[in-house]
């Protein structure tokens, strides 16, 4: 009988863990810019899992174990050109490779513009990032990190997504809900991996077109092309990306280094001759997943 207590208590524990691993990121049934619809999130699994048409949307925790954690924290955005997320290619695969190195991740499922289910699709992805990066800080304790050392990471469209949360972090796009909307949506640091930055002349356009529209405007269009919104107080900034890159032109992490050295902002990019785009970890590749590494020697030279 005790052998059976004991079981259900070690099965009721696991559940709590597991339920505790995903959170929410908006109270229930206050989501702000949505619109109630038929619209349904989906799931498709094609060698990477693709998720798309996110309603409710989520941060997925990963923390390393306590006597390995160093303290520091990264909130993950995957890319997939603002249609949809490569959720476990470059979220989910890079929280495990993170936790590896006793960083705490944290996967962030935000939604993708929709002119079903959003008012001002155009804000809803940076609405959902700056309530992530609050949240996280809002549970620092909790994950046993220190607030003051919580980094961001995005790739393609979520690098482009992180840029502008690096950009806009003081920006109002929503109203405050609750004690989490008082803390800052700034990151400490930002690694931007072959992202999307600007969305004139070398845009990736189906991103540009997601995000804003088929006609944007010209303001539009400069509001978002985030080399032009970087301030001094814009995050120390380190950027990949590959020469040969035939999706998302090398000149987008160009134009974003050039402007972090204009305005002061310590700043470090590699580039390599080969890679293609969406590379992810590149563990297959000895020279191109040298990247990681050099990400983790850059944060220990931040402190």
């Amino acid at each position: 009988m005790k052998f059976y207590s004991l079981l259900i208590l070690l099965i009721l524990s696991y559940s709590m863990v597991a339920q505790d691993t995903i959170m929410p990121l908006w109270p229930k049934n206050n989501i702000p810019n949505h619109i109630a619809s038929d619209e349904k999130e989906v799931h498709e699994y094609k060698d990477i899992l693709y998720i798309s048409k996110v309603q409710m949307p989520t941060i997925e925790v990963y923390l390393p174990t306590e006597r390995n954690a160093v303290g520091s924290a990264m909130v993950i955005f995957p890319g997939g050109g603002y249609r949809i997320l490569a959720y476990d290619w470059e979220g989910s695969d890079i929280a495990k490779f993170l936790n590896g190195k006793g960083i705490a991740a944290i996967v962030v499922k935000y939604r993708l513009p929709s002119d079903v289910s959003q008012k001002e699709k155009y804000n809803v992805p940076l609405i959902d990032a700056q309530r992530a990066i609050r949240l996280v800080r809002s549970k620092a304790e909790d994950f046993h990190i220190d607030p003051n050392k919580i980094g961001i990471i995005g790739f393609s469209a979520g690098g482009h997504l992180a840029s502008t949360l690096g950009t806009h972090f003081n920006e109002e796009v929503y109203d405050r809900i609750d004690d989490t909307d008082d803390l800052s949506a700034r990151p400490d640091f930002m690694v931007l991996g072959y992202p999307v930055i600007t969305f004139g002349e070398k845009a990736h356009a189906g991103s540009r077109m997601f995000l804003l529209g088929e006609n944007p405007t010209q303001e539009m269009i400069d509001h978002f092309s985030n080399e032009k919104q970087v301030t001094e107080d814009t995050p120390p900034t380190l950027l990949f990306h590959a020469t040969d890159d035939g999706s998302v032109p090398v000149e987008n992490s160009l134009l974003f280094y050039q402007a972090l050295k204009n305005h002061g902002v310590s700043a470090a990019m590699h580039i390599y001759p080969k890679g293609g785009h969406g590379f992810s970890l590149a563990l297959k590749d000895k020279h191109l997943r040298g990247w990681t590494e050099r990400m983790f020697e850059w944060i220990e030279s931040l402190e």
